[in-house]
């Protein structure tokens, strides 16, 4: 309740959060999801502009590379976007950085929406690459943007909310991709286009609300512009115990210069932050999430579930990871990180489990069919639960304010990358393994769940210099043993 009471009374932090989000994370999950509605459309219209220029109609499988190369060309543009979320971050700011990324969307808008009349396959590609841009980065940004924003109390719950935006733009994109409002066969091009709304009230919203405050005391050095927004954030003028904290975490950072990504991988210090969002990062990607998404329309088919239906009830499944983004949101200042990773982890490989139990037995038994739908829906509910959200918080609370921007450039690379191979390799999987096609990303979620166990230490309810602090003993007893002394001094004689 006292912080549901916090968040009340920083309005201007909620604002921030949903404008943040709508033109962040949230474009990310539209965009992944509304590209499934027009798939047979936008094959058609590329047949059909193929054969308007060369008066031969284009071979199925030239058709089908086409649109692999539409569709992959969203994660490829989401590394690059990644690449370039530090350097903007850091010689733009956190807020600046979002509004100058609304350019890709604008853009790729503008492409989507005229390909048709232009007959142009081409600008849908062009397109598609310009929002995985946008989507990398924005999807580093934001949670860097708001873990910087909220009070110690909120910063999980705070940053949490990408996650709820992903899924939200995942269900909102599954919506008006429906047959019934964009999904048709003449208004693909406006659902493609319509990614220009969201970052139209970005651009309204965002340049109204402040600046990261730490951003502003440590990267830029000015004290007045941070309690300014510090106060602005809070909703009162008392803010004095905040300003020393973030004041001693500027003089622990005092001297330093931001990080490059290979920095990282370089520096002892940072041994264990590097493994853990190494580790957790490719596991929030190969854990079989997108598998399930992938498989749920053949599972649902063969429940019994109506043709005609399926889009509804795959509108379902988006809302279960909607819902428990929701939840895990509103618990992950009670219980952790820790133990939701490690919970969310444990769920997915006893659901994945049964669900490989139920594919193999489907044709021994009526009701497994149903069995495996029920396991679609826990899977994707534990999935939300746990790594959905809590693996994007990570980089902001493992890694101090200089290393933080290289940090979210390694993990959304990751992210990218593993998103991509998957989405590559998946067809293959599948067609491989068959019913055993989870047997991989079991492994995955066993290592997940371990790792997040014993590794993985906890920051719930510290600060960023507590958690920098602890972390530093933790990699110095993974050191040669030396004379025994504290983290601040290890610090200071760094600075030295």
């Amino acid at each position: 309740m006292k912080a549901l009471r916090r968040l009340i009374q920083g309005r201007v932090l909620f604002l921030i959060i949903c404008a943040a989000g709508i033109g962040g994370t949230f474009q990310f999950g539209y965009n992944l999801s509304i590209i499934n509605a027009p798939t047979l459309h936008i094959q058609e219209f590329t047949n059909e502009t193929w054969q308007a220029r060369t008066g031969e109609p284009l071979p199925d499988h030239m058709v089908l590379l086409v649109w692999s190369l539409i569709v992959s060309l969203f994660p490829l543009g989401g590394l690059i976007g990644a690449l370039l979320a530090g350097p903007m971050a850091i010689k733009l700011g956190r807020k600046k950085s979002l509004l100058v990324n609304n350019i890709f969307v604008v853009t790729a808008a503008m492409l989507f929406g005229f390909s048709h009349k232009a007959g142009s396959f081409e600008m849908i590609m062009l397109g598609r690459l310009l929002m995985g841009v946008s989507a990398g980065v924005s999807m580093n940004i934001q949670p860097m943007y708001l873990g910087e924003s909220a009070p110690k109390e909120l910063r999980g719950a705070v940053a949490m909310t990408s996650a709820i935006f992903t899924a939200l733009g995942i269900v909102m994109g599954q919506v008006v991709g429906l047959r019934e409002l964009l999904g048709g066969p003449q208004v693909w091009p406006l659902l493609l286009a319509s990614c220009l709304v969201p970052g139209i009230l970005q651009l309204v919203s965002l340049p109204l609300l402040p600046e990261s405050p730490r951003y502003l005391l440590i990267d830029c050095g000015d004290t007045e512009a941070c309690l300014a927004a510090l106060q602005l954030l809070r909703g009162t003028q008392d803010v004095t115990k905040e300003m020393e904290e973030m004041e001693e975490e500027c003089a622990a950072c005092q001297g330093r210069q931001a990080r490059r990504p290979w920095e990282l991988f370089q520096d002892r210090d940072l041994r264990r932050q590097v493994t853990s969002l190494v580790v957790l990062s490719s596991a929030l990607e190969l854990c079989g999430n997108d598998s399930v998404y992938a498989y749920a329309s053949s599972v649902f088919w063969e429940a019994g579930v109506p043709e005609e239906m399926i889009q509804y009830a795959i509108i379902g499944t988006g809302s279960c990871e909607l819902f428990a983004t929701f939840v895990s949101c509103v618990v992950i200042e009670r219980v952790g990180r820790q133990v939701l990773l490690m919970g969310g982890y444990s769920l997915m490989t006893f659901w994945a489990t049964i669900f490989t139990v139920a594919l193999c037995l489907k044709s021994s038994f009526p009701w497994m069919p149903y069995l495996a739908m029920s396991c679609i829906f826990a899977f994707i509910l534990s999935f939300g639960i746990g790594p959905a959200g809590v693996t994007g918080i990570l980089a902001t609370e493992l890694f101090d304010q200089t290393a933080r921007p290289a940090a979210y450039m390694v993990c959304g690379a990751l992210m990218w990358t593993m998103l991509f191979l998957v989405g590559i390799g998946l067809p293959f999987i599948m067609e491989s393994l068959s019913h055993f096609l989870f047997v991989p990303f079991l492994g995955v979620c066993v290592c997940g769940a371990i790792y997040a166990g014993l590794f993985l230490p906890e920051t719930k309810g510290k600060t960023f210099l507590e958690i920098s602090e602890e972390l530093h003993r933790l990699n110095l007893s993974m050191q040669v043993q030396g004379p025994t002394r504290s983290s601040r001094e290890v610090i200071q004689s760094t600075e030295l």
